[in-house]
């Protein structure tokens, strides 16, 4: 038996491939298949069955193309409602992988068919479970984002949630992995560890959530507290995971064709594109083509998309460096944006070289910033985090978290200049992106954020006005 952790940092998440005695299993797989299509041929196994822990709301997955290529059933616990042909299992179902088996532990809270897989090994003792969303390490997924679908309300499912902890999870032995679907960074939680496995035993001594004396009433309480609202596309992708989608192949395609630069407006124009610039917060300060929004491919990528976008329908045309075409559609895909229709040709060079209109954004360095910011009179926005915010911030800055800027940009004096910063310059320059996009040119993005900040004479506070926090 080897089970393998295949980790995917720009979305915290975690797919598993497992294999036994010439057979596999893959739990949770990412959109695009071929690298587990190759693995499978490499080790010489068969697949025998795709497990999904949920339908997932952070990405797309890969399991109706992994399907249709190897033949493989599709696995979800009760109460999956699919609309392709898949197993909605039932609660102790059991599924045998050469001499292993895959129990279906039914773990209703995060969504109601939520559920966690058991691996019980050749020796018939329970080895690891695969917890999707049920169980982090040192957290829970969070309770509010299949209200809708359950007809319940956020204190209900985490009730549920509750007890599936207490009467499925809890009761194994504490030498038994967890492998959950997620680590920090991950919107489906907010106190995960960097840790991505752990054990039961662990989970119960150092993990909020899992008290061995909380109360049901205090559980809810922790569990909802603090919870920020989910990122728009979150129901977009759990609808494509729940309906199927169109195959990864043909997504890639489309994003792969190069448009000329004498085309590019003209494209834009006709299909009402929103043009992506993937390139470096640098490189995109120094010139970019006008109305363009600035997500760089070097950070977390696709939740920002997501975030910021949001539509996963609105059509995109790429601008990337030079061979990152192909990684930008794939993690495009990865979070439901398949309407990519191609990308610029010889990207910003090309248009740069023919000559046609650029754009820039007046970027400023931190000390510069230091040296000419009046604390007292200037306006300054962190787009930080509340939580970064909260913990340390430059004196009477305000807090305007970048994924509230649809909210927040309506307030800003267009005749009023203003310092815009995050921790490290790559939140700003999408920011700037997106204000500029708007109209707006009378601020200065600082270079390297906060972290640059911090290391000038500016004084600094811990403590929070709240007139200052965005509400």
């Amino acid at each position: 038996m080897k089970i393998e952790q295949i980790y995917t940092g720009c979305l915290a998440q975690g797919a598993y491939y497992i294999t036994s005695d010439g057979e596999a299993a893959i739990i949770d797989p990412l959109r695009e298949i071929q690298p587990y299509l190759d693995r499978l041929e490499r080790d010489a196994v068969k697949l025998k069955y795709i497990f999904e822990t949920h339908f997932h709301a952070d990405f797309v997955s890969g399991h109706v193309d992994l399907s249709k290529e190897t033949g493989a059933p599709i696995v979800y616990g009760p109460n999956a409602a699919c609309e392709f042909d898949c197993i909605s299992a039932k609660d102790g179902q059991e599924f045998k992988i050469g001499k292993v088996t895959i129990k279906v532990l039914h773990t209703p809270g995060h969504t109601m068919e939520s559920t966690t897989f058991l691996l019980i090994d050749e020796n018939e003792k329970d080895h690891a479970i695969f917890s999707g969303d049920t169980l982090f390490i040192g957290d829970v997924g969070r309770p509010d984002l299949a209200q809708k679908a359950a007809g319940m309300t956020q204190d209900q499912l985490a009730g549920i949630l509750f007890h599936s902890l207490r009467n499925k999870i809890m009761t194994l032995a504490d030498d038994v992995i967890v492998y959950p679907a997620h680590g920090a960074g991950s919107a489906c939680g907010k106190n995960m560890s960097k840790e991505t496995v752990s054990t039961i035993g662990n989970q119960k001594a150092t993990n909020y959530a899992l008290r061995a004396n909380m109360t049901e009433a205090e559980f809810i309480e922790e569990v909802t507290d603090g919870l920020l609202p989910p990122p728009a596309y979150f129901s977009m992708n759990v609808a494509m995971n729940k309906q199927g989608y169109e195959s990864f192949e043909s997504v890639l395609n489309n994003g792969m064709k190069a448009i000329n630069v004498k085309d590019f407006e003209a494209v834009a124009e006709e299909t009402g594109a929103l043009i992506l610039d993937t390139r470096s917060a640098a490189d995109f300060s120094k010139g970019f083509i006008p109305q363009s929004i600035n997500i760089g491919i070097n950070g977390d990528f696709a939740p920002w998309v997501g975030t910021l976008i949001a539509n996963v329908k609105q059509p995109i045309i790429l601008i990337t460096a030079d061979g990152m075409e192909e990684e930008t559609v794939t993690r495009l895909s990865r979070v439901g944006f398949d309407t990519i229709i191609g990308h610029l040709e010889g990207g910003f060079e090309a248009w740069q070289d023919a000559g046609f209109e650029t754009d820039t954004v007046n970027r400023i360095t931190a000390e510069q910033f230091a040296n000419e910011v009046n604390i007292e009179t200037d306006k300054i926005i962190d787009i930080r985090k509340e939580t970064e915010y909260a913990a340390e911030h430059i004196e009477d800055a305000y807090s305007k978290p970048l994924a509230y800027i649809n909210d927040w940009v309506k307030d800003i004096n267009p005749n009023e200049h203003f310092y815009l910063h995050c921790a490290g310059g790559y939140r700003s320059m999408i920011a700037a992106s997106i204000l500029q996009a708007r109209g707006f040119r009378n601020f200065s993005e600082v270079e390297g954020g906060f972290g640059a900040i911090s290391k000038t004479n500016l004084p600094k506070s811990d403590f929070v006005c709240q007139s200052k926090v965005l509400k």
